[in-house]
């Protein structure tokens, strides 16, 4: 393979007091794709130092629980540098559920069919009453007030006016109701023949289960339950992440737009929006949050990944499930475990080693401010 051309790239991250640090440029090489499996890279492909690698794999390690790294990839130009040995085992995802739903919500916007800006009550009549101004963005970033219980899609009196405050909760099996009816199919098959077949997900290895039918159609749940969500392989879950560090471009079939992507992987909600549990773990979530996708803004405590650029966005779920998407670095980290429910923020480490460890143009330097 010819050595591949330098790409300048300057990072300017923003942490709590305000420092600003840039990264040297990097070279890398064009984005490969996997075909059955991922490859490892070649000799001389520009990829992630080794010893950078380890060193992230280390600090993964201390800070997870007992399945530690043994569900985690990393991905560097569409390589895999490293891979666990449970990648291959299909878990529960919890909520990166979530991100696969906003995915259909996107498809379907897409396709012209709804709008992020669309009334919920255009497309389930029975939420005018009590939801008249509640849309499909309010339920994508859990400021719409809608109560359901888990496992339940009836909803009750609204618990804050939308855009009142924010409370992650079941309103994402609401969400899976509403796109389904607009799909006039479930969500899996929706999700199946235009991302899943088309990127070459493992078939036994994913799974996104229901536990409602509503008018002959299945609703896949949205929230990401175990019993209704997405159980899915570090495999697949590294494909689902290379398609968003590409733009939505896969081995250069574009298979959803980049006008859905720049909309919802940016913070959505502001970070003075109050949480309806003010004692609630999601308190920090508001300045963070976009389309039922994690992303690198600005919270009342900070950035959420100081050393890694603010495009930075992830889908995350429960017990320490996370696929982190890097798209300035070329870059996918993904962890699966069942074990226990880690602070976010304590992936910094991990994003800051790999930083330092990008391929450095011979003839450039680092430079810190």
């Amino acid at each position: 393979m010819a050595p591949c051309p330098p790409v300048l790239r300057s990072l300017l991250v923003a942490v709590a007091s305000f420092a600003v640090i840039t990264t040297a440029p990097w070279t890398r090489c064009e984005n490969v794709f996997p075909g059955a499996d991922w490859a490892s890279p070649p000799p001389g492909v520009p990829v992630v130092n080794s010893e950078k690698v380890a060193a992230a794999i280390a600090d993964l390690r201390a800070v997870c629980g007992k399945d530690g790294v043994s569900g985690t990839i990393i991905i560097h130009n569409g390589y895999m540098l490293w891979g666990g040995d449970r990648i291959d085992e299909k878990r529960p995802v919890w909520s990166c559920t979530k991100s696969v739903l906003s995915t259909c919500l996107g498809l379907l916007w897409d396709d012209g069919k709804c709008s992020p800006d669309d009334l919920a009550s255009k497309y389930l009549p029975e939420l005018a009453t009590a939801y008249p101004a509640v849309t499909l963005r309010h339920l994508a970033t859990f400021t719409s007030g809608a109560h359901l219980q888990q496992g339940s899609l009836n909803v009750g009196a609204p618990d804050y006016s939308p855009g009142a405050a924010m409370h992650y909760s079941a309103q994402s099996d609401l969400l899976a109701l509403i796109l389904t009816r607009i799909a006039g199919e479930s969500l899996s098959d929706l999700f199946k023949r235009r991302i899943a077949d088309p990127i070459g997900m493992n078939p036994s290895g994913w799974e996104w289960k229901s536990v409602h039918d509503r008018d002959g159609l299945v609703i896949n749940g949205g929230a990401g339950y175990p019993e209704s969500g997405m159980h899915m392989t570090a495999r697949n879950l590294a494909r689902f992440g290379w398609l968003y560090a590409n733009g939505g471009v896969w081995n250069g079939r574009r298979l959803i737009s980049q006008r859905y992507i720049d909309y919802a992987t940016v913070p959505l909600v502001a970070a003075n929006t109050p949480p309806h549990d003010p004692k609630g773990w999601y308190s920090d979530l508001p300045g963070i949050y976009g389309l039922n996708w994690w992303t690198n803004g600005i919270s009342l405590k900070g950035r959420l990944w100081p050393h890694a650029p603010a495009r930075t966005f992830a889908a995350q779920g429960n017990l320490n499930n996370i696929c982190i998407v890097v798209p300035e670095w070329n870059l996918v980290l993904v962890r699966t475990g069942l074990d226990k429910v880690i602070d976010v923020r304590r992936y910094d480490g991990a994003l800051k080693l790999l930083g330092e460890g990008l391929p450095v143009s011979s003839t450039s330097s680092a430079t810190a401010l």
